[in-house]
């Protein structure tokens, strides 16, 4: 079987599994696990930010962001198509009692300023007041497009003009960052808050790291402790995270092999694929009159597995444990399950 649903479905290596046999432990609650410590400390180095926090799984680590950032009853500004609005069971009403705005970012998935300062509501007697604006980089809806730091520049500057927090949702911001060849860290220079998961393109097994000021993680901390975030041993899951953040350059290895497979899979007759950015691949079947249901379906007959990712359109997401010889054989295989 070749497994092209996520980037999550990735096995730890050996020296990952090395790491966390040997990692040295303590209490993270008390802030006392070594390793977990090195790892906030990286994370922090890698983003530019001047802190961050080890939290279970990236929709944690979106949800404390905005418990951290806002009061309850506020609004958020979000992207109409952004995870932290479809793919995240409604947890910014369900945990921080905010209300939602969406905004339609277009074909980038980036709101423009103009949108921000429109969206923007001033606290009155009888309105809640704007409280933060999130962005997503890459946008894993728009299919893993890699957003451009000035564009995430442009609307911070416009959400900080109004005096609004900016939170990134940068589940896959590695991937962006090889796709645009410049650091993380200039990516994320206009926000105030990141996220981003070690358990994805990363490839460790458990994790997502939430970074930001000093003074934001201290009270992010004890979000997680009050979102049953608080682990003790970590170390022994957080050491595969370091392992990580040390391979963030082979992730051009899986945009090589995305960008192949799109090829591969547009030269087939009935199927449409735009060229991806990163590692995502999206797949339209419409001139298959095929529904992505019944596409999917005819793939896992021939061992392939991918997503639905709307009624005519599936998801192929490359990864570690994917190689050339792979993206050869899922594109014959892809054919056998169209004839």
């Amino acid at each position: 079987m070749i497994d092209l649903r996520s980037d999550t479905v990735t096995k730890p290596g050996e020296s990952m599994r090395e790491a966390a046999a040997n990692a040295a432990v303590g209490d993270d609650v008390y802030g006392e696990d070594p390793t977990v410590n090195e790892l906030e400390r990286r994370a922090a180095e890698a983003t530019g930010m001047a802190d961050a926090l080890y939290v279970p799984t990236g929709t944690m680590g979106n949800q404390i962001a905005a418990r951290t950032h806002t009061d309850r009853g506020e609004e958020v500004l979000v992207e109409r198509e952004s995870h932290v609005y479809k793919w995240e069971v409604g947890g910014l009403a369900q945990l921080s009692s905010l209300q939602v705005r969406t905004i339609d970012g277009g074909d980038r998935g980036v709101p423009t300023p103009e949108q921000i300062r429109d969206g923007f509501v001033e606290e009155d007697l009888h309105r809640p007041g704007t409280g933060l604006l999130t962005l997503e980089n890459t946008h894993n809806s728009k299919g893993g497009i890699a957003i451009d730091p000035e564009t995430i520049d442009a609307a911070a500057e416009a959400a900080h003009g109004l005096d609004v927090p900016v939170h990134l949702d940068g589940a896959r911001l590695f991937n962006a960052a090889v796709a645009l060849d410049v650091p993380a860290s200039r990516i994320v220079d206009s926000v105030d808050s990141v996220m981003f998961c070690l358990s994805k393109g990363l490839g460790a097994p458990v994790g997502s790291m939430l970074a930001g000021s000093e003074e934001f993680i201290e009270r992010a901390r004890r979000n997680r402790k009050l979102f049953g975030g608080g682990m003790r041993q970590a170390g022994i899951v957080a050491a595969p995270g370091i392992e990580a953040l040390e391979s963030v350059d082979r992730l051009a290895d899986d945009h090589e092999n995305a960008r192949r497979l799109a090829e591969g899979l547009d030269a087939l007759d009935g199927l449409s694929v735009q060229p991806p950015e990163t590692n995502i691949v999206l797949v339209d079947t419409s001139d298959a009159e095929m529904t992505a249901e019944e596409f999917c379906g005819a793939c896992e007959t021939e061992d392939v597995l991918c997503s639905e990712f709307g009624e005519t359109v599936a998801r192929f997401c490359t990864h570690r444990n994917i190689d050339g010889e792979d993206i050869e054989e899922t594109i014959a295989r892809v054919e056998a399950a169209l004839a």
